[in-house]
């Protein structure tokens, strides 16, 4: 009687879910609440009694989540808009949205996982309920919601948030889609080559933004010291108490995102709006601004055409910019990966485009909410276009970044041994490490190339990887009848036999490199003996051992039928004439 079926579990899980959604919604509300009556007992000339003040406190909740506020008080009696929302407010509702879905999709100890689509829809219910009450209790406050807004965007905020926080529980994987989604685009996404394109994509573009949101703030911190005086003035005249500064202060902290945000914009070219009748941009500040005394507002440029000094703030979008292609770049050169591994040129440009749209779409959503009517009249427009500023920064993205990231690709891929990839070890060199301590130069050589699969490259022998044969890396060789040397397969151990540095008078010492005093590449001729027995038999078991199988056991010994002339010519260690009459050889 005491256990528990899979029924019961289930709703279990799902009124846990519920539950969880509204103790976050209500811990949102609580806090911002405690503020506000804080706030509203120090003041020594409260407007209201403490049911205006909690109305009030809903109200800012809700803009917190997006939804537009009316003001019915006003001088002229028209209720005036409010839709600037203050985007620092924003971080602690999505945050434990996002939290309590987390936690109602993560299995509890003993019992199996929840349903991921359940958890999801219990939280946002849960939140939602308390949604609808704040808005209902909000209604005859001194800011009153908006009915229309509540939909769009506060439960697509809420549903965000949640889905994020149930993606989180899930591991953060990128894909499967749902099966309702297009078989093409099923198909591109179970690829790994894909999801690893499109992850480098989404990560190039939130560092684009997000360089563009401190560019910005560094915009306007700069600007703010420029005129501290006014700032200051428009600050100390808003209140005259000390509760009064306090929350004019909370307020200019609520909103800093913003300004960065404006300050984005004012670098990427467009601007923001200061009224229905004026514009700043680095060109300059056109039209009589009518704006309200506020201590951030005076980071606002002067009237009049723009100077050198409004010119620097192109230097925003132009770091943007760069991070974006860097970050691309590093994708596409990887450091802990060998050559052959790097993206190619079409690879690139594709992944910087793609980065470059997100970029674009993320400043759309971050502006579109960063400015807002605060008015009926002149302050029915301020703050930045949204329209304007997304494009904006898709342009610069596009157009300058694409370049970028293909020069840094470059520049990574400059030359085979540049500093970046030193330690990086790939097939050939592990190949190398493993060879017999016996084999012949030659037999590494042609071992190590069937184990790699690619043929030897011709700067190998002066790139100084660092061996373990005496002498300079990779520079030992056979020498034909002409006294041509063949260079041999870096790292082989060489024969028994006198050093090369012994036998050339070479300079000793651990590997000399090539600008070194004493450096000479064909300064000695080695002394293999490529005939002897115990060569024959170790290169024989080495090319027996890569051939995987396809070689007769038979030993390595001259075949009875040799002719006597042959015989003798390999016994003498002299060239072997070709059956067509070539040159000899010696093998």
């Amino acid at each position: 009687m005491t256990q528990r079926g899979p029924k019961a579990t289930a709703e279990r899980n799902r009124t846990l879910a519920l539950v969880r959604g509204a103790i976050a919604a209500g811990l949102g509300l609580g806090s911002l609440t405690v503020v506000v009556m804080v706030l509203w007992i120090s003041s020594p000339y409260p407007d209201s009694g403490p049911g205006g003040a909690l109305r009030a406190a809903a109200g800012v909740w809700l803009l917190a989540h997006g939804a537009g506020l009316v003001r019915p008080d006003t001088l002229s009696g028209v209720p005036a808009p409010v839709g600037m929302v203050p985007l620092l407010l924003v971080l602690g509702p999505v945050w434990l949205a996002h939290r309590a879905a987390r936690d109602a999709a993560e299995p509890e100890e003993g019992r199996p996982r929840p349903s991921q689509a359940g958890a999801f829809c219990a939280v946002t219910a849960g939140y939602l309920l308390v949604v609808s009450g704040a808005a209902a209790y909000a209604r005859g406050g001194p800011l009153r919601p908006d009915p229309d807004t509540l939909v769009f965007p506060v439960a697509l905020v809420v549903a965000g948030a949640a889905a994020a926080g149930v993606w989180s529980a899930a591991g953060r994987p990128f894909g499967p889609l749902p099966s309702w989604s297009p078989p093409a685009l099923q198909e591109a996404f179970a690829r790994t080559l894909f999801r690893d394109r499109a992850g480098t994509a989404c990560r190039s573009a939130a560092v684009g933004v997000m360089v563009l949101l401190g560019g910005g703030a560094l915009l306007v911190a700069v600007a703010l010291g420029r005129n501290a005086t006014v700032a200051q003035d428009a600050f100390l005249a808003l209140a005259g108490d000390w509760s009064g500064r306090v929350a004019v202060l909370l307020l200019a902290a609520s909103l800093v995102p913003n300004a960065a945000l404006w300050g984005a914009a004012y670098g990427l070219g467009p601007g923001f709006s200061l009224g229905t009748g004026a514009t700043a941009t680095p060109l300059g500040l056109d039209g009589t601004p009518t704006v309200p005394h506020f201590p951030l507002l005076a980071a606002i440029p002067d009237q009049g055409p723009g100077t050198l000094l409004n010119g620097v703030a192109l230097v925003v979008p132009v770091a943007a910019v760069l991070a974006v292609a860097w970050f691309t770049a590093r994708r596409a050169a990887p450091a802990d990966a060998p050559r052959a591994q790097a993206w190619s040129p079409r690879e690139t440009v594709l992944v910087t485009l793609l980065a470059a749209l997100g970029c674009g779409a993320g400043t759309v959503l971050l502006t579109a909410v960063a400015g807002g009517p605060l008015g009926t009249g002149a302050l029915s427009a301020f703050g930045p276009v949204w329209w304007l500023t997304g494009p904006a920064a898709l342009a610069w993205t596009a157009v300058v970044g694409v370049p970028a990231a293909l020069l840094l690709r470059l520049w990574r891929l400059r030359t085979p041994g540049w500093a970046w990839r030193r330690g990086v070890r790939d097939a050939r060199d592990v190949a190398e490490e493993e060879l017999p301590a016996t084999a012949p130069a030659k037999a590494a050589e042609e071992e190590t190339a069937a184990v790699v699969g690619r043929p030897r490259r011709w700067w190998e022998p002066w790139r100084g990887r660092g061996g373990t044969g005496g002498g300079t890396q990779g520079e030992s060789g056979g020498a034909g009848p002409g006294g041509s040397a063949t260079p041999a397969a870096s790292g082989a151990v060489p024969a028994p036999g006198p050093a090369p540095e012994a036998a050339s008078g070479a300079r000793p010492g651990p590997v000399a490199g090539r600008g070194e005093v004493g450096f000479e590449p064909y300064d000695f001729l080695p002394a293999d003996p490529w005939h002897e027995k115990e060569i024959r038999e170790a290169r024989w078991a080495s090319l027996k051992r890569v051939s995987g199988g396809l070689m007769a056991d038979f030993p390595a010994d001259q075949p009875a039928d040799l002719p006597a002339e042959l015989s003798a010519d390999l016994a003498a260690d002299r060239p072997v004439a070709e059956p067509d009459g070539g040159p000899g050889t010696t093998s």
